[in-house]
């Protein structure tokens, strides 16, 4: 059956319901944009084709990071910010450059506004809180006006993701207490019902119950049909990014060969189903193309769902190498400069690089992406936090390092290429990627320009420029030292694989979230935000993220598309 076709039977479509708005997606911009709404006095029904174990979607597996502009945060820690630095840091990230980018400016300028603004109070009446010490993400490509952060702004929730979902779930399961929202989990959408050129509800499949635990495949099994009539549809479904390859299809040249192999940073239910449904119903996409992912990912020894990988949240010192043990020149330092650095490891040939570094950097500078990763921040536990102050890797690094098959850990140079030479890929020949002699000169170089506080290493005066900021030096950066200083030691490689992740592009929509067709005009009762939506507008970012802006996205959106609707209505 065609999305747009209304006139199935009901033995197809199944049970009827009835509400003033249907969400389709519970993830965070789901709940936002349901619990403003109901909050608004509307009856809403919350869909989702998951049960109900995963609630809260991809943001309960995240970090918690926030983007904010000129936050207390910030200036306890001598940090000056203001939303005319952040914008011009946007707009030297975003890059806009399409007339296509009309409606995606007009959300990033409404958004920065709102990360200076009212963002952090808003999220505070709610109950949410933050750790004390800012983080700087994506520092960037070297130049004032291009892209990357120019001060640290990355505020990590605390509670991490778990902690940022935890408000609005409390607010929508008070609605649904109360009546106001119904939330109907393994409800999977396969259509929209359009009359008239107007989206007036919703139908698909009733998936069959499933106790898997969050983030496992879960059956697709159907038991029965059903459509929802509403006078408004919001669609907060979310990206692409474990349909690799709907991503390969969607790679740009400008990012050169798309990889033979990824690793996937979302659970296979992550497929952009609603994406290509709300197109063919007559909504609008644009920059498909525009993709965000990462070049520091590494396999989950303990994998959540298949494919899994972790992201490295790295600090500066480590020695980023190809696949053929390669330095990556200047910006491509860990942590600046994401989609450059892919498009610069996508010429090499190879799927894969590797951090070199030592014992003394591992303990100060890797961070892991993720909830789970975090059991210190997710839980709120001050006397695991505080042990990270103490000698030794985080205890899940340190997991990694002990089990995970993309680390090698050796005493001595020659050992550590033994072992990277194992583990990574045989040249075309089976000649040995990683030649001994090759990389110690390489390594020698580097660690004489550490003997003077002026260096013309420019990942050194990186290095030694964050920590100027005292948030870097107390918890990220490590004191800098050689690297074949066997006190420092013992020496690690860390293959990197490239990890999957977010949709830059997506549906089209106006500040108020209304869904618009190709020719520009609203594609009534259609709303869309979140990832589906590109954050907002059809993609926010433009080309490029600054980091804790994808969750920020979805608040900022969903609450746009949540009140709009309930306006509308």
């Amino acid at each position: 059956m065609h999305p747009a076709d209304s006139s199935a039977p009901a033995s197809r479509t199944g049970t009827t319901h009835a509400a003033d708005i249907v969400v389709v997606g519970a993830g965070l911009a789901g709940l936002v944009a349901a619990a403003e709404a109901a909050d608004a006095g509307r009856s809403v029904i919350l869909l989702d084709q998951e049960p109900e174990q995963s609630l809260g979607g991809q943001a309960f597996w995240s970090f918690g990071g926030l983007f904010l502009v000129d936050s207390p945060e910030q200036r306890r820690m001598r940090v000056r910010d203001s939303r005319e630095l952040a914008w011009q840091d946007w707009l030297g990230s975003a890059q806009f450059d399409r007339d296509e980018d009309r409606w995606p400016r007009a959300w990033a300028e409404a958004y920065v506004d709102f990360a200076a603004g009212e963002k952090r109070a808003w999220l505070r009446e709610h109950g949410h809180r933050l750790f004390p010490i800012v983080g700087w993400a994506e520092r960037g490509d070297g130049r004032a006006d291009g892209h990357g952060n120019s001060v640290p702004r990355f505020h990590i929730t605390w509670g991490t993701g778990p902690g940022l979902v935890e408000p609005f779930e409390r607010r929508v399961r008070a609605h649904a207490e109360a009546g106001r929202i119904r939330l109907a989990f393994r409800h999977r959408v396969d259509g929209l019902v359009v009359e008239d050129g107007t989206a007036v509800g919703v139908h698909g499949a009733v998936l069959e119950p499933s106790d898997v635990a969050r983030g496992r495949p879960s059956s697709r099994t159907e038991v029965g049909g059903f459509e929802v009539r509403a006078s408004a549809v919001v669609v907060t479904s979310g990206g692409i990014g474990a349909n690799h390859d709907l991503v390969r299809k969607a790679w740009p040249a400008r990012l050169g060969e798309p990889p033979r192999r990824m690793i996937s940073g979302v659970p296979a239910h992550v497929d952009g189903r609603m994406l290509q449904i709300a197109d063919d119903a007559g909504a609008n996409v644009i920059n498909p193309d525009r993709m965000w992912h990462y070049v520091e990912g590494i396999r989950n020894w303990d994998p959540v769902w298949e494919n899994h990988g972790i992201r490295i949240l790295p600090g500066p010192s480590s020695l980023w190498l190809d696949a053929t043990g390669r330095r990556l020149p200047a910006p491509y330092f860990p942590g600046f400069d994401t989609l450059g650095t892919l498009r610069h490891l996508r010429q090499t040939g190879h799927d894969y690089s590797w951090f070199v570094l030592t014992q003394r950097i591992i303990e100060k500078e890797f961070a892991l992406s993720g909830s789970e990763q975090n059991p210190d921040l997710t839980g709120r536990d001050l006397p695991l936090l505080l042990s990270r102050l103490k000698k030794g890797a985080p205890g899940p690094v340190e997991a990694f390092k002990q089990h995970g098959e993309d680390f090698v850990v050796a005493d001595t140079l020659s050992e550590l290429v033994v072992g990277m030479n194992k583990v990574g890929d045989p040249g075309p020949d089976g000649a040995e990627l990683i030649e001994e002699s090759a990389l110690r000169t390489l390594i020698e170089q580097r660690d004489r320009e550490i003997d003077n506080a002026y260096t013309k290493d420019a990942q050194i005066t990186a290095m030694r420029g964050a920590r100027n900021y005292l948030g870097d030096k107390l918890i990220r950066v490590a004191t800098p030292h050689r690297i074949l200083d066997p006190k420092a030691g013992p020496l690690i490689a860390v293959r990197l694989h490239i990890l999957s992740r977010k949709t830059l592009g997506g549906l089209e929509t106006d500040l108020g979230g209304r869904c618009l067709r190709a020719d520009g005009t609203p594609f009534p009762g259609l709303y869309a935000a979140g990832e589906v939506s590109g954050f907002g507008g059809g993609g926010m970012m433009g080309y490029n993220a600054l980091e804790g802006t994808f969750l920020g996205g979805c608040l900022f959106s969903g609450r746009a598309a949540g009140r709009a609707a309930a306006q509308d209505v």
